[in-house]
């Protein structure tokens, strides 16, 4: 009897306690049969109490459950707008507004966009007139764009030969001279005892300096061509003359690991640096020095420059430097090394290689029959150390391209020549337009042929003039840029040779543990 009230009164208490019994403890009958077995067993005091508790329960356990009946739980509107906040700005942070603006507002230069033309009858003949030739500029403007469009078409470079012309200028940015000359070079020589020796052809040499010129394919890191000089079948075109400087080097007009530090060094320094070391190493006051004080000037002179810092002798690739060439040797100071060089006899030679090279760039742009070359070419070699962004410097060679389409000249060597020789007195040049700046006066093309007749002593062409002002003048005014000529043209006399090999980060790592290391904490000062 006791099991079977047990079982009763468990099954009492189960249906009480379930949520969905609830609506049917509504007979008095079963309410007053659960407050008996209540009672009996001391579990309630009441049967409206019982029922209070059961409804009690089943409220919180409908609120407790999560998707009851795997219904989809209502999301608040705050939790969305906040999700599409957070999502807008990921697609703000990764979109590339450039690109969209490009598309949405297309870029129209100047010259090339439509102007508003003039409403006829309003001025006469004269608004006429005015609007008819602005109509026809437009013309000749947009067939110009579509004709450079479409050449750069054809003239697109690749994914991967600009990610190669990108590699190659950090080679000749950072890298040591050891590793440029390897990459560059381009001849191996077989010698005695089954050995090979590297060369450069005086084309390698000028590729080793330009920026954006690629290495031909299949020649690059240790990659070269074998060439073997006593061969009478086999010779090499290198497009020099008789009697060039790169023949004096001794070995067939071709380049030595030693030739090409100190071919860089003789470029690097300016002549007014060159006569200041060799009065330094000249005892007697004659100006002229001995083979060992020559030695000493070019020892002392390649330190100075940041390509002669950054070189250090490998052996394993056969690069050290071993002094300047005994064919050099024997130019400057005779066969039995017993003559005296001058300070005009050096300067000459200097003279004479920057000349060549001027020569090989001049010879690269593939002038016309008449021997000249388009101004855009001028312009490409002035702007080709400049370091500008892509963009500005096509920006600058399409305006070029642009002014002198269809009334171009072009640019003869000698006027090409000429106008380097004037870069060579760019810090002369420099002063006399700061006084000109100074003083107030306006920088036009007057000014800038006078100012190269008085420091340079050259005669610039009105033609080469025009194009100089067309690549710096940006707002028309035909007034020149001097800042940024003068920095453009620094840079291109110089090479880029001057520039540190490094990324600067040594440097900056060794200032900041010098001054931690020189400077005492405050506290020790108590």
């Amino acid at each position: 009897m006791s099991v079977l009230r047990f079982l009763v009164t468990r099954r009492a208490l189960t249906a009480l306690t379930r949520p969905r019994t609830f609506n049917i403890l509504q007979n008095p009958a079963q309410i007053a049969f659960a407050s008996t077995l209540c009672n009996q067993n001391r579990i309630c005091h009441n049967a409206q109490d019982l029922t209070k508790s059961s409804a009690n329960l089943s409220l919180m356990q409908v609120r407790g459950h999560k998707r009851f009946g795997h219904q989809e739980e209502k999301v608040p509107n705050v939790t969305k707008y906040f999700h599409m906040f957070i999502l807008s700005l990921f697609l703000i942070s990764v979109m590339d507004w450039g690109k969209v603006k490009r598309l949405l507002l297309p870029k129209v230069d100047a010259d090339a966009g439509q102007r508003p033309s003039s409403a006829a009858g309003v001025n006469g003949e004269d608004k006429t007139s005015e609007s008819e030739s602005e109509d026809s500029d437009d013309e000749e403007a947009g067939s110009d764009l579509h004709l450079h469009e479409s050449k750069k078409i054809r003239e697109k470079v690749g994914f991967r030969e600009r990610k190669i012309i990108e590699y190659e200028n950090r080679i000749r940015q950072f890298s040591t001279p050891d590793k440029v000359f390897r990459y560059f070079a381009t001849i191996q020589v077989p010698v005695a005892d089954d050995r090979h020796e590297v060369y450069m052809t005086p084309t390698d040499f000028l590729t080793s300096m330009t920026p954006g010129m690629k290495q031909p394919d299949g020649l690059g890191l240790d990659q070269y061509r074998r060439y073997d000089p006593k061969s009478v079948g086999e010779q090499l075109n290198l497009h020099l003359e008789k009697n060039s400087i790169f023949y004096k080097l001794g070995s067939y007009g071709l380049i030595t690991f030693s030739d090409y530090i100190f071919l860089l060094t003789v470029l690097s320094i300016s002549r007014r640096h060159f006569e200041i070391a060799f009065r330094m190493f000249d005892l007697n006051g004659d100006g002229d020095v001995d083979c060992e004080e020559f030695e000493m000037v070019a020892t002392l002179v390649r330190q100075q420059t940041s390509m002669g810092t950054r070189h250090r002798d490998h052996a394993n690739t056969g690069n050290t430097f071993k002094g300047v060439n005994s064919a050099l040797i024997t130019y400057f100071f005779g066969p039995n090394m017993d003559e005296k060089l001058t300070i005009e006899k050096f300067l000459d030679f200097q003279e004479q290689l920057q000349k060549e090279i001027l020569s090989l760039e001049f010879e690269r742009k593939e002038p016309n029959d008449e021997g000249n070359i388009t101004e855009a070419d001028f312009a490409e070699l002035l702007l080709a150390y400049a370091g500008y962004p892509l963009k500005k410097k096509q920006k600058k060679l399409k305006r070029v391209k642009r002014r002198f389409r269809d009334h171009g000249k072009g640019i003869s060597k000698q006027d090409y020549l000429d106008f380097f020789h004037f870069l060579n007195n760019i810090n002369d040049v420099d002063t006399a337009l700061t006084f000109y700046h100074i003083a107030g006066a306006s920088i036009d093309q007057q000014t800038l042929q006078h100012v190269a007749k008085t420091v340079a002593m050259v005669n610039l062409s009105d033609h080469v003039v025009d194009v100089v002002f067309t690549i710096f003048d940006e707002n028309n005014d035909n007034q020149l840029s001097n800042k940024e000529f003068i920095s453009v043209m620094k840079n291109r006399v110089q090479r880029g040779l001057e520039k540190p090999k490094d990324t600067g980060f040594l440097k900056m790592m060794r200032s900041v543990f010098k001054c931690a290391k020189e400077t005492k904490p405050v506290l020790l000062d108590i």
